[in-house]
């Protein structure tokens, strides 16, 4: 599967991970770090290094190329600053995908995660076809969990086997949700207009 490389909203860039961004990383992330710690299993092995960084973006980035796991990462619109990440992670069986992301913590309350979360469940189904798409999260992160609600999924029967909520969208459910008056515009490697 071949997602947008890069993918725009109102206030955010939202691309493919580059190596190159391996400073902007690690000031977000030792910036927020025990704001993270709590919820982000990764976390624990933090604060690492920018050329640790860099080989985990690389790593990305062959992931990402290989149509294996489309990890993001969420900047300002001048992508000056790394607001956040975010991914179509493929953690589910068939045609669906997990979104997972997180705020620096210096961004948080500003509705970065409702916008970006928005704008990947439009792609989701409108550029990528896919049939679901759901959003774990730990049932004391209210506010982790209440973005999926806001957006128009529902809270499924079941958690996930690590004691985490699972909110999940149906391709069915998609047009009638908030998800589907996001902002965006999604582009290929070459800059080519997807949607």
């Amino acid at each position: 599967m071949s997602f947008p490389y890069r993918i725009t909203t109102d206030r955010l860039v939202i691309r493919c991970w580059d190596p190159a961004d391996a400073a902007l990383l690690k000031e977000a992330v030792d910036a927020s770090l025990e704001h993270l710690l709590p919820w982000m299993p990764w976390a624990a092995a933090e604060p690492t290094t920018v050329a640790q960084k860099a080989d985990l973006l690389r790593t990305f980035a062959d992931q990402f190329a290989r149509g294996e796991d489309a990890i993001y990462g969420i900047f300002d619109a001048a992508e000056e600053r790394v607001v956040g990440g975010t991914g179509f992670h493929p953690r589910l069986a068939g045609d669906g995908r997990e979104i997972g992301y997180w705020i620096r913590a210096d961004a948080i309350g500003r509705g970065l995660a409702s916008e970006s979360t928005a704008a990947l469940t439009r792609i989701g189904f409108e550029v990528e076809g896919l049939r679901r798409l759901e959003i774990h999260c730990d049932e004391a992160n209210v506010r982790s969990a209440a973005i999926p609600r806001k957006l128009g999924y529902t809270l499924a029967d079941e958690r996930d086997g690590q004691g985490h909520l699972v909110f999940r969208i149906e391709r069915s459910q998609y047009p009638g949700s908030p998800s589907a008056a996001a902002s965006v515009a999604a582009y290929d490697a070459a800059g080519a207009r997807l949607a």
